[in-house]
């Protein structure tokens, strides 16, 4: 074995998103194109060097090759200890745990989360920090500029390594292990919930439905709710990872998931049916003919969370992302805890993680964890739900009915424009923006406009401020429009528009999403000029 020094030159696409590095296939199969990215990394993260180094991904189309390339590097740039997903497997809530344990320096995720996968598909790479959260934008701004300049990289040519077979192995002087991928995490899982109170529940007859979407939660879902807590097997759909994901869109939501919507809605339907994405980090939940909103269930959980085992001591803080719904807002109030408003991006919540003042986190992009790992978890947002419904000896929608009866009920959508053009989608941005400071006091409909801004995050642990994060529309805590860019496609621009309504506990809270939302949504396309400058009549995804 030796270690080589090649001879590159940089590419100028590799700014990564909201996590990460996300690309077609085609383009990380470019030569040099994986390793200048990786090398970027060991080159500004020297602490990496002697220590221990986590690797792992969602199982999707081109997974397998990029960890061999990363084991190889890896051992050239020094790395001590190499800890790897059997099979290459490692759910991204689950690699956030092991790099805590194991006190690892960092971890190298092979994942586009929720994107396609195949050939034709999307690949990614993101790199977690010691800890197991996001890099920093500061240090996600270090890699993109060392990735502009890169012309050399280092790796061995040592022999691939068998990822398959639990065991250890050495490269250079770097010792690779490999580990059962879910072991650690259902341990995690078993300290947090009553596996024994879920059991019960299951053997009173109750059912759920989990669809890993033949994504990396297959493994952990079969382990978890079929062999230690009893459900039958058949309750998980989609349990065997693909490389194509069996050619799905692993996004669990109303349009990726419609299955599970006619599921909730039909006859004979179970008491709990959800599903998680690509790598494992989102969730959707369903019961017996309802579905509960990204938004909706973060604050339902945060109302609920005091009844299960690792929750008892009460929440420290809640924090959401700003686009979503401020349904948790008035369950923080109401327990006289802190609500945090961060920037788009689970690294925003890191810092308030660490520095003990949340408990429990959410996006609106089906996102939600809490201080058990720094990355949202699907499977615990799951797991979260159960143990709920079998504390409470309630149904969903009686939880749901409570929740609405008790705090007002926030109708919300999320209406995305997929692959525009970056110009029409920054021809909407700026023509918004501009228009911002002249809509304070101007009637939208039946509401008045208290707030029009770009939004601004003070980080309270740090001080770093992040600016231009998403546009606001405000009329008081009746309604709200966001509009920002996505930061996690691979072609075009993806410009995404928030509508939110709150109707009080005396007014109706058994309208539809789209009903409640139509005459604000009428008038948000007007203000953003979106059929003007983008050409669209609708949008391409409405969750």
């Amino acid at each position: 074995m030796t270690v080589r020094e090649i001879a590159t030159t940089a590419y100028s696409d590799q700014k990564p998103g909201t996590a990460g590095l996300r690309k077609k296939v085609r383009v990380f199969a470019q030569p040099h194109y994986l390793e200048n990215f990786v090398q970027s990394i060991f080159d500004c993260v020297p602490t990496l060097r002697g220590a221990t180094l986590v690797i792992g991904g969602d199982g999707r189309y081109h997974n397998r090759e990029a960890i061999q390339t990363v084991l190889a590097m890896a051992a050239a740039n020094g790395v001590a200890r190499a800890v790897v997903g059997q099979h290459g497997l490692l759910s991204t809530p689950a690699a956030s745990h092991l790099i805590r344990t194991l006190d690892a320096a960092g971890g190298f995720l092979l994942t586009a989360s929720h994107n396609p996968a195949g050939p034709d598909g999307d690949f990614g790479i993101k790199f977690n920090v010691k800890g197991g959260g996001q890099a920093s934008e500061t240090l996600t701004r270090q890699i993109h500029a060392q990735s502009q300049h890169i012309h050399r990289y280092v790796i061995s040519d040592a022999a691939a390594i068998d990822i398959d077979t639990l065991g250890s192995h050495t490269v250079e002087a770097m010792q690779v292990e490999i580990i059962d991928s879910v072991e650690a995490y259902a341990e995690l899982m078993q300290s947090l919930f009553d596996f024994e109170a879920m059991r019960a529940w299951l053997r009173q007859g109750h059912r759920i439905c989990f669809d890993a979407m033949h994504a990396v939660t297959g493994p952990y879902a079969r382990r978890i709710l079929v062999e230690q807590l009893g459900a039958r097997a058949e309750a998980v759909l989609g349990g065997v990872p693909l490389e194509d994901f069996g050619g799905g869109h692993p996004d669990p939501n109303l349009v990726y998931a419609r299955h599970l919507a006619d599921l909730a809605f039909g006859d004979d339907a179970p008491d709990l049916i959800a599903a998680s994405d690509g790598d494992g980090d989102r969730n959707m939940i369903l019961g017996r003919g309802i579905f509960i909103s990204p938004g909706d269930s973060l604050a339902m959980l945060a109302a609920h969370l005091h009844r299960l085992p690792g929750y008892r001591s009460g929440l420290r803080g809640i924090a959401r992302s700003m686009p979503t719904s401020r349904a948790a807002d008035r369950v923080a109030q109401a327990l006289n805890i802190p609500l945090h408003e961060t920037p788009t991006g689970w690294k925003f919540f890191c810092n308030l993680l660490d520095a003990d003042q949340i408990t429990l986190c959410g996006e609106e992009s089906f996102g939600t964890s809490s201080a058990h790992a720094r990355e949202k978890d699907g499977l615990w947002a799951v797991l979260a739900w159960l143990n709920v419904l079998a504390a409470s000896g309630s149904s969903v929608q009686q939880i749901a009915t409570r929740h609405w009866q008790r705090f007002g009920r926030h109708y919300y959508q999320r209406h995305d424009y997929e692959d525009l053009s970056h110009e029409a989608a920054q021809a909407i941005m700026h023509q918004l923006q501009t228009r911002l400071p002249t809509l304070v006091g101007q009637s939208l409909g039946a509401w008045t406009v208290s707030q029009a801004d770009s939004f601004t995050y003070h980080d309270p642990v740090d001080g770093s401020v992040a600016g231009d994060q998403g546009l606001r529309i405000i009329c008081a805590d009746e309604a709200r429009i966001v509009v920002r860019l996505s930061g996690t496609g691979t072609q075009g621009a993806t410009l995404r528009l928030y509508l939110e309504r709150y109707v009080s506990p005396q007014g109706d809270l058994a309208q539809t999403p789209e009903a409640a939302l139509a005459e604000l949504a009428a008038r948000a396309r007007d203000i953003c000029q979106l059929e003007a400058l983008s050409g669209r009549t609708a949008p391409t995804l409405v969750t």
